[in-house]
């Protein structure tokens, strides 16, 4: 070969060379600024610590990674609301415990006024309170959920959804309740049946089953069953269901009130004395309207120990009642509750509004 042709051969090379160069894709480091930009195509690098590393196995690992927190946030949420539900369960059942139980002691005689009650009731809802509401906001109360959830949802980040479970979560810890009360005072109450002649299942039987549900007016100061002073139809079913709704409305507006965030009364930060509030308010609530209709404010603690109650040989007295009344201790609290509310939240602290 001449020396003429090889050099020609040789700058054909280098021509094939430049030519492939030319059309082949090029890498390129980019920043994240122009990665999130979208500014990515075929061989593009990004420079991490100073490497250069492919742009797209490092968005895999981004997708990856972005995934794994989700899937962790996603069971995060579940455990809390597990936590939350079973906060309301055992909530509710320390209600019934400590407020029902104290009306099954009443059957053997150691008090002697209602203000006892009250106040040991209203001393239970504060530790029912106080243990329960780091983990659920401790609603304890199927109408104080629905006013929550139509009033200030965003508290406990409540739903539909989520408020149907706790009020689920909420009956079944009233219905352990009555039955743990039914277990631990069973003896107590056959006494007390014993003792004034009532068979359970009969008529006067009210009496005793007023430990695990409320009637109208109490049958304690009825002149019916009790030797008071009210005769039935000195309470109707309609007003009856009017006290348990203006109850409820006092104890809503009450909660509402004194857990709004401009309401700095019981400080701004922790305010350790709300439970406590809470409860005295039910407390007074009791002092005032049980002999009308015994106070019941809260559907779960009626209806769940209602349920037991049937279940174990009162029947129709426990449910639905002489009077057919049982209902008005779930209607009525779901109609104050969210007014009493509103009222708080939507009126006196309304955003906006000058102290």
């Amino acid at each position: 070969m001449t020396k003429v042709g090889a050099g020609l051969e040789a700058n054909s090379a280098v021509a094939e060379e430049r030519s492939l160069e030319e059309n082949s894709p090029k890498s390129e480091c980019i920043t994240f600024a122009e990665l999130k930009d979208g500014a990515l195509s075929q061989g593009h690098c990004v420079m991490v610590d100073g490497v250069c590393v492919p742009a797209k196995t490092l968005l895999q690992m981004v997708e990856e990674n972005a995934a794994t927190e989700t899937a962790a946030s996603g069971n995060d949420e579940a455990a809390a609301l597990q936590r939350a539900l079973l906060a309301e369960c055992i909530g509710t059942c320390m209600i019934v415990l400590f407020g029902c139980g104290c009306v099954c002691a009443t059957l053997a005689g150691p008090y002697s006024g209602i203000w006892q009650v009250a106040a040991v009731w209203g001393l239970g809802v504060s530790l029912a309170i106080y243990s329960t509401a780091e983990a659920s906001g401790a609603h304890l109360n199927p109408a104080i959920t629905l006013a929550f959830q139509l009033i200030r949802p965003s508290a406990h980040k409540m739903t539909w959804k989520k408020s149907g479970l706790y009020v689920v979560a909420q009956m079944v810890g009233g219905i352990l309740g009555g039955f743990i009360n039914l277990g631990v005072f069973s003896g107590t109450i056959a006494a007390f049946e014993r003792a004034n002649g009532i068979t359970r299942g009969e008529p006067n039987s009210i009496l005793s089953a007023s430990a695990f549900g409320e009637y109208f007016p109490n049958p304690g100061l009825s002149q019916e069953w009790g030797g008071g002073p009210y005769a039935q139809e000195d309470v109707s079913v309609f007003a009856a269901m009017m006290v348990e709704a203006w109850g409820t409305f006092i104890l809503a507006f009450v909660i509402f009130g004194i857990t709004n965030s401009q309401n700095k009364v019981l400080g701004a930060n922790e305010r350790v004395g709300v439970p406590f509030m809470i409860g005295m308010t039910v407390a007074v609530l009791l002092a005032l309207y049980a002999p009308i209709t015994q106070a019941g404010w809260n559907p779960a603690r009626d209806f769940g120990p209602r349920i037991v109650a049937a279940l174990a040989g009162w029947g129709q007295v426990a449910i639905p009642g002489p009077r057919n009344g049982f209902w008005i201790y779930i209607v009525g609290p779901c109609l104050g509750a969210p007014i009493g509310a509103a009222l708080a939240e939507n009126v006196l602290w309304k955003k906006g509004k000058s102290s």
